[in-house]
C-alpha cells in the first residue's frame, strides 16, 4: 500500500526510546497541569465561596472541551502531522495554566480551565499513534503502559506540589510553577521524526486481482460503527474513568475530612494512592502483553478481571474498613485502577485502519468523556453536597463493576474485528 510522503519537518532525532521519554515527560506535565487545581480547592473556595459542585466543574471543564476538540485535532494529527500538533498543544495548554493565576473569579478560571482541555485535546490521540508506529504490535500493551505510567505520576505530583506550594506561598503560584516545564519539553518535541502518514486505503479483490481502493467518509465512519469490540471497549473504559478522575478528584478531600487533617497531609495521602498506580499501568500492560502471546482477546479479558478487582477493592475501603486498613486498601485499588489503560488503549489500535489510529482514540476519548471524566467529579461532588462526601464514595465501586461486564462482552468480538484490519507498516 502506498504512503503520502514525508512531510518536511526539522526532524533529527529518530531514536524510539528518546521519543518515547519526551512523551512519557509531556504526558506527566499534562496531568501535573490538568489536577494541580484540586488541592488549590480549599483555598480557592475560602476566598471565592465555591461549593463542592463548582469545583468539581473546574476539573470536568477541562474534560468537556477534550471532548469536543478532539475529534478534530486527531483528524489533522492522522493527516498532517503528529509532532506539529504535539509541540503546539502543549505549549498551548501550559500557556493557559499560567492564565489560571490571573483570574479573579470562577467564571475566569472556568474559562482558562476549558483553554487547557482544548490544548490537551489532541496529545493522547497522536502520542498512541506515535508509540503505536514505533514499537510492534507485540510490545504495544507494554510500552502504552509505561507512557500511561506518566498519568498517575504527573496527577500526584500535580496534587501533592499543588498543595504544599499553596500552603507556603499562595494557591496562584502553584498554577505557574507546574506549567513551565511543559513548554521546554515541547520545545524539544518539535525536532524528533514523525512517521509518514498512511494514506486511506483498503484492499479489494483477491490475488494477482489485488488493488488499493481509497476509503470513502462512509466506509471510514462504517469501520469503527460496526466494531463491537470498540463499542464494548471504550464504553469499560468510560465507566472506569468515571472511577479514577472521581478518585484523583476527591479522595484529597475524603481524608482532609473523614480525618480532620490538613489540606496539605490530606493531598500527599491522595497522591501516594494515586503514585502508585504508576506500578498498576505498566504491570497491567505487561500482564495483558503476556496473557496475548496465548489468548487473542486478552487484552479485553484482563481489563474484566482488573475493574472486577478495583470494584472489590473500594467497595472494601469506603464500607468497611477506617484508618490505616482503609488506607493499604485505597494503596491497592489505586493500583488495579488503571491497570485496565494499556490493554484497553492498545485495542483501540489494534481494530482500526493503522491511517485512523489518533481518530480511533478521540472516539475513546470522547465516549470516556462524555460517561466518565465529565461525570465523575461534578456527580460525586453533587453526591457529597446531598449526603457528605463519605456516603458519596461509596457509590464508586458499582461504575468499577460496570465497567468489567463491559470489556467482558466486548471480548467475544476482539478475534473477529482484528482479524479485517488493513496490514501496513508505519515507518
Amino acid at each position: 500500500m502506498n504512503n503520502f510522503p514525508v512531510p518536511k519537518t526539522r526532524s533529527l532525532t529518530s531514536s524510539p526510546y528518546y521519543i518515547f521519554a519526551l512523551l512519557f515527560l509531556i504526558y506527566m506535565f499534562d496531568y501535573m497541569d490538568r489536577l494541580v487545581i484540586v488541592s488549590l480547592f480549599p483555598f480557592i473556595k475560602q476566598d471565592w465561596g465555591l461549593t463542592d459542585t463548582q469545583c468539581g466543574l473546574l476539573v470536568s471543564a477541562v474534560y468537556w472541551s477534550i471532548l469536543i476538540f478532539t475529534l478534530p485535532v486527531s483528524i489533522i494529527i492522522d493527516r498532517w502531522s503528529r509532532v506539529k500538533i504535539i509541540g503546539f498543544v502543549t505549549i498551548f495548554w501550559s500557556v493557559a495554566t499560567v492564565a489560571c493565576a490571573f483570574t479573579k473569579n470562577f467564571g475566569q478560571l472556568f474559562a482558562a480551565r476549558t483553554a487547557i482541555g482544548i490544548g490537551e485535546a489532541g496529545y493522547a490521540p497522536g502520542g498512541t499513534a506515535m508509540i503505536s508506529s514505533l514499537f510492534p504490535k507485540e510490545k504495544r500493551a507494554r510500552m502504552l503502559g509505561f507512557w500511561n505510567a506518566s498519568i498517575p505520576l504527573g496527577s500526584a505530583l500535580g496534587i501533592a506540589l499543588g498543595g504544599i506550594i499553596a500552603e507556603r506561598f499562595g494557591w496562584r503560584h502553584a498554577f505557574g510553577l507546574v506549567a513551565l516545564p511543559g513548554i521546554i519539553v515541547a520545545l524539544l518535541f518539535f525536532y524528533v521524526k514523525d512517521y509518514q502518514t498512511v494514506e486511506l486505503k483498503k484492499t479489494v479483490g483477491r490475488g494477482a486481482e489485488k488493488t488499493g481502493s481509497r476509503m470513502r467518509l462512509g466506509e471510514i465512519a462504517a469501520h469503527f460503527g460496526r466494531s463491537k469490540t470498540l463499542i464494548f471497549n471504550n464504553l469499560g473504559f468510560a465507566a472506569n474513568t468515571f472511577v479514577t478522575t472521581a478518585l484523583l478528584t476527591w479522595l484529597p478531600s475524603y481524608f482532609q475530612r473523614v480525618e480532620g487533617i490538613s489540606m496539605s497531609r490530606a493531598s500527599t495521602k491522595g497522591g501516594i494512592v494515586m503514585l502508585l498506580a504508576i506500578i498498576g499501568a505498566p504491570l497491567g500492560g505487561y500482564l495483558a502483553d503476556r496473557w496475548f502471546k496465548s489468548r487473542g482477546n486478552a487484552r479485553l479479558l484482563f481489563p474484566a478481571l482488573s475493574s472486577f478487582t478495583t470494584a472489590v477493592l473500594l467497595f472494601i475501603a469506603f464500607s468497611v474498613c477506617r484508618g490505616q486498613i482503609q488506607y493499604a486498601v485505597l494503596l491497592a485499588a489505586g493500583i488495579a485502577a488503571v491497570a485496565f489503560v494499556p490493554a484497553a488503549v492498545a485495542v483501540t489500535q489494534d481494530v482500526v485502519h493503522p491511517g485512523l489510529r489518533a481518530v480511533s482514540l478521540s472516539l475513546c476519548i470522547i465516549i470516556q468523556h462524555i460517561l466518565g471524566s465529565t461525570l465523575g467529579p461534578p456527580v460525586i461532588g453533587a453526591l457529597s453536597d446531598a449526603f457528605g462526601l463519605e456516603k458519596a464514595m461509596v457509590f464508586l465501586p458499582l461504575s468499577a463493576t460496570l465497567a468489567g461486564i463491559f470489556f467482558f462482552i466486548g471480548s467475544f468480538f476482539y478475534d473477529a474485528d482484528a482479524s479485517m484490519v488493513e496490514k501496513v507498516e508505519t515507518v
